[in-house]
């Protein structure tokens, strides 16, 4: 059967689009487009351009170690990490290739933060199209390019399905990395009083107390890096709720959800457990499908 796929944005949880794919093609489908926000236009445009196996071998050998210096943190920048060598990784793997040339229509997603607009990149280099669309704002420096400056598909479009509306598909898949914490998460809005529990006024009074009588010592890489957990969570908030409003309007024919608690943005680390859980999770739903 062919495919359209539409991968989701979130960070480090992308990996399991790999796996995603990977079952998608064991069953014999035949995967003709695919569109991409963030993460999901990095895998989708190395599966689009026949690098994404020599791409997992590397990302399945990176430890945390590796990780640190592959993203480059520059934390005066407008992003606080630069992510310079991990793109030169990219590079390396899909060269020059255009969009246009490659063997299965892609498009990635990105986001135009001046004009407030999606943008779809179908022309031009695949890498500067792949940079582009993974900028997560505060986190990885945003793209200048054609007089725009470019951040993460995720912020307007985290799973993006319109692009592929137009491919000769017969069925599209949707892998969401933006599902439930928890079985019982609620979306409705919690209410709840202002004032702090007494635990966390204990708290506040002993870090009062230690900051008068020592000076902090400056966080340390990793204590810097889980900085940007608070900018993923923010965005996982947000992109939960616009990929619900936008799946009502434009349901696929298949939905993978990833739950947001499988991994942290930045934990690039954890590829083997991510491709894992994309292949079991891209399993039960096609299953219960009966494809």
């Amino acid at each position: 059967m062919r495919v359209a796929l539409a991968l989701g944005s979130g960070g480090a949880r992308g990996y399991a689009h790999i796996g995603a794919i990977e079952e998608i093609r064991a069953r014999g489908h035949e995967i003709v487009a695919i569109a991409g926000s963030s993460m999901g236009a990095l895998v989708g445009g190395l599966a689009a351009a026949d690098r994404l196996e020599p791409y997992t071998e590397w990302a399945r050998s990176l430890t945390q170690r590796d990780l640190f210096r592959l993203l480059d943190p520059k934390w005066s920048a407008p992003g606080a990490i630069a992510a310079g060598r991990f793109f030169a990784e990219v590079e390396r793997l899909v060269g020059g290739q255009r969009i246009e040339d490659l063997p299965v229509p892609f498009t990635a997603v990105a986001t135009d933060l001046h004009a407030r607009r999606e943008v779809w990149f179908q022309r031009g280099p695949l890498v500067s199209a792949i940079r582009a669309s993974t900028a997560i704002p505060g986190v990885i420096t945003p793209v200048e390019m054609n007089g725009r400056l470019l951040a993460d598909g995720g912020l307007m479009n985290p799973v993006p399905i319109e692009p592929t509306a137009i491919s000769v598909a017969e069925l599209t898949i949707a892998i969401s990395l933006q599902g439930a914490r928890t079985a019982h998460e609620r979306a409705t809005p919690a209410r709840e009083p202002a004032s702090p529990t007494w635990r966390e006024e204990l708290v506040e009074r002993v870090r009062r107390t230690v900051g008068r009588t020592a000076e902090p010592e400056p966080p340390t890489l990793l204590e810097q890096v889980r900085l940007s957990d608070v900018v993923g969570l923010s965005m996982d908030a947000m992109q939960g709720l616009i990929t619900r409003y936008r799946m009502a309007g434009l349901p696929p024919d298949v939905l993978v959800t990833v739950p947001v608690g499988a991994a942290r943005s930045l934990e690039f680390h954890r590829a083997a457990e991510m491709i894992e859980l994309g292949r079991t999770l891209t399993a039960e739903a096609l299953d219960a499908a009966g494809h």
